[in-house]
C-alpha cells in the first residue's frame, strides 16, 4: 500500500490569515503592555499597526523587518510554502522595500507528517524567495500538534521610497493590486463545497509576489504616499487602519473592487470564517457600509485575505500611469476609491 495522502487543511481548524488573533482581542492585549519609547534609529514600530518595523541604517538606507506564519490554507505542501513566503514578503513590499533574507518558522507533528511533506513546504518557500532574489538562511523548528509555517523576512529600502500606512493625503486615489475572496474560497476548500478548478485563480494570486517596486519609476514610487497589504483583517480592517493612521477618510466603491470569479457563489453557500465576524466587529466604529450593498458585497469587505494585494494611496496626477503599469503584472488591479479629508467615518463603502 502507498503512503496515506494527507490534506493539510483537514489537519487544522483554521487556515492562513483567517487564523490570526481577532484584532479587537489583539488590541486589548497590546494595550496592557508598556513599550519603551522608540529609540534612536527605530523609525516605525507597531504603534500604527503598520506592516513591518523600519530601522535607519544610514541617511539613505533603511532596514525593514517583519514576521508572518500561519496554518495551512491549501492542501498541497509545495503551494503552502509558496503562499506562506509570498505572504511574509508582502509586508516588505508594502513598505516600499525589497526582501533579501528570510528565516523559517516551522512547527509540525513529526509522528504524523512524512519528511517529504515538510521538504515540499520548504522548497515552495525557497523557490518563491528565489523569485524575489532573497535567500532562506536558516530558521527554527519544533515538534507540535499542528503544522505551522512562515518566515521572518529582512528587506531594505532607501529613504526616498519608504512607504508607511500613515501618509495618505486627501485627493489621493486608492489602488488595490489583487482581487478579494481568498477567505471564503479557502473555506470552501476546507468544507469541501468547492472543486479545485474553482480555486485555481486564487491559488495563482496567493503565490504571486507583491513586487510593484520593479515595474514603476522612482517618481512614481514617490507618488505613492501610503501603502499596506490586505491580509487577515480584510479590506475593511486594513483600510480602516490606514485611514485612521493617516487621519483621513476613504471612500471605496465596491462596484470597482475586484473579486475572484466564484466568490459570490461561495458566500451564498455560507463558506465563512470566524474572521468575517471579528473583522466586522473590529471596524464597527469606523467603517460605514452603504445600505445599497447586498449581503455578499458586505461580506467581501470583511473577507480575510491570505497573501492579498497592496492597497496604495496614490497622487492623482500619477495614478493613471501607475495603474497601467501595475495591470501588466497584476491583471485584477483596479482603482477602487479615493481619499477625502477627515470625516465622521474612517472608511465608507458604497456602490
Amino acid at each position: 500500500m502507498g503512503a496515506q495522502v494527507i490534506k493539510l487543511t483537514q489537519t487544522v481548524n483554521k487556515g492562513g490569515c483567517a487564523a490570526k488573533i481577532a484584532a479587537i482581542e489583539l488590541n486589548e492585549i497590546i494595550n496592557k503592555l508598556k513599550f519603551p519609547k522608540k529609540q534612536g534609529r527605530l523609525i516605525i514600530n507597531g504603534e500604527q499597526f503598520d506592516d513591518a518595523a523600519v530601522y535607519k541604517i544610514s541617511k539613505k538606507l533603511y532596514l525593514i523587518k517583519t514576521l508572518d506564519f500561519f496554518t495551512p490554507i491549501v492542501d498541497d505542501p509545495y503551494l503552502f510554502g509558496q503562499v506562506a513566503a509570498a505572504n511574509a514578503m508582502s509586508d516588505v513590499y508594502a513598505m516600499g522595500g525589497r526582501p533579501v533574507l528570510a528565516l523559517a518558522i516551522l512547527a509540525y507533528p513529526s509522528s504524523v507528517f512524512e519528511k517529504q511533506i515538510i521538504a515540499k513546504v520548504l522548497q515552495g518557500a525557497i523557490d518563491n524567495l528565489k523569485k524575489a532574489n532573497a535567500d532562506l538562511a536558516g530558521g527554527h523548528s519544533i515538534d507540535d500538534e499542528t503544522i505551522k509555517f512562515g518566515l521572518s523576512v529582512t528587506g531594505f529600502t532607501d529613504n526616498n521610497t519608504l512607504w508607511a500606512n500613515n501618509g495618505a493625503l486627501a485627493g489621493d486615489k486608492l489602488i488595490l493590486t489583487k482581487a478579494l475572496g481568498t477567505g471564503t474560497l479557502m473555506a470552501g476548500l476546507k468544507f469541501k463545497t468547492l472543486s479545485k478548478v474553482k480555486l485555481e485563480e486564487a491559488y495563482t494570486s496567493m503565490r504571486k509576489l507583491n513586487n510593484i517596486i520593479d515595474i514603476i519609476t522612482k517618481k512614481e514610487k514617490k507618488a505613492i504616499h501610503a501603502a499596506t497589504d490586505i491580509t487577515g483583517f480584510g479590506l475593511a480592517g486594513h483600510s480602516y487602519q490606514m485611514a485612521k493612521a493617516s487621519r483621513v477618510s476613504f471612500k471605496i466603491k465596491m462596484s470597482s473592487v475586484p473579486v475572484f470569479e466564484h466568490v459570490i457563489a461561495s458566500l451564498k453557500m455560507g463558506n465563512l470564517t470566524k474572521a468575517h465576524k471579528t473583522n466586522a466587529d473590529y471596524t464597527n466604529k469606523g467603517v460605514v457600509i452603504d445600505g445599497s450593498l447586498n449581503k455578499e458585497e458586505r461580506l467581501i469587505c470583511f473577507d480575510p485575505q491570505t497573501s492579498g494585494g497592496l492597497l496604495l494611496a496614490v497622487d492623482p496626477d500619477y495614478c493613471e500611469g501607475i495603474i497601467k503599469k501595475i495591470k501588466r503584472e497584476f491583471k485584477m488591479a483596479r482603482v477602487i476609491g479615493e481619499v477625502n479629508p477627515r470625516g465622521k467615518q474612517d472608511v465608507y463603502f458604497c456602490r
